[in-house]
């Protein structure tokens, strides 16, 4: 009891200490430490919060899965994986099966895919109201989404530029958009991140750099990546 109050002291005390003498070192610049999420260096800090969101949630990668871009989550996490489609919104990507918008897929039928994986997509979409409504529609009968959005990011100027970077979600307003289509009951909404993490993820700082418990670390006042498990109800 007595230790646990010394430790509450000495944090409060270095609490105050931080506040007061503030060392900036090499982030006291105006441009970031790596650019473009630090790409290339290592594994972006949002990435290695996707990979575990979804290592979290492998045995809802099954059956029949669509993946937006690529089928690199659908190999790395799959389990008893049927069919690997791939969703693209312009023709020319190899690894497409399908191309269109999530937002509209009339191509696609109703009750398609047991599984659908939407990494960092949605918040390219202006009407994401519209967007799950469409993923909800192609979703098998207790099919699951899993889906990332940012909370806490730079603009990606590459997407900026092709298909525009709208949005960025709380774990309040992705639950409210996923109500429109799912129930409550079958949706569960997840965060990831602290103030080191996100600092890390704007400068460009990668996943290596950090020790596992500042990686692990949770603060809801600073939600880096909102993730969404999504069930579609069960006939």
């Amino acid at each position: 009891m007595v230790a646990s109050s010394l430790r509450v002291r000495i944090s409060a005390a270095r609490a105050r200490f931080r506040s007061r003498f503030v060392f900036f070192g090499t982030l006291r610049h105006t441009y970031p430490v790596n650019p473009g999420f630090g790409i290339g260096h290592g594994t972006p800090v949002d990435r290695y919060y996707m990979d575990r969101f979804l290592e979290s949630r492998a045995a809802s990668i099954t059956g029949r899965v669509l993946e937006i871009g690529d089928r690199e989550s659908t190999m790395k996490f799959g389990t008893g994986v049927t069919k690997s489609d791939v969703l693209h919104a312009v023709p020319g990507n190899l690894d497409a099966t399908l191309v269109g918008d999530i937002s509209g897929c009339p191509q696609i039928p109703d009750d398609s895919f047991d599984c659908i994986i939407l990494l960092q997509t949605l918040h390219y979409v202006y009407d994401m109201e519209m967007a799950v409504a469409e993923l909800h529609r192609i979703l098998a009968p207790g099919g699951r989404l899993l889906c990332t959005v940012p909370g806490i990011s730079q603009v990606s100027r590459h997407d900026m530029e092709r298909w525009g970077d709208r949005w960025r979600l709380t774990s309040l307003s992705a639950t409210e958009l996923f109500a429109t289509s799912f129930s409550a009951e079958n949706t569960q909404v997840t965060t990831y991140g602290n103030v080191l993490t996100a600092t890390c993820l704007l400068q460009g700082i990668t996943a290596e750099k950090l020790r596992p418990r500042e990686l692990d670390a949770r603060e809801e006042e600073y939600q880096l990546l909102v993730c969404v498990d999504a069930a579609k109800e069960r006939l």
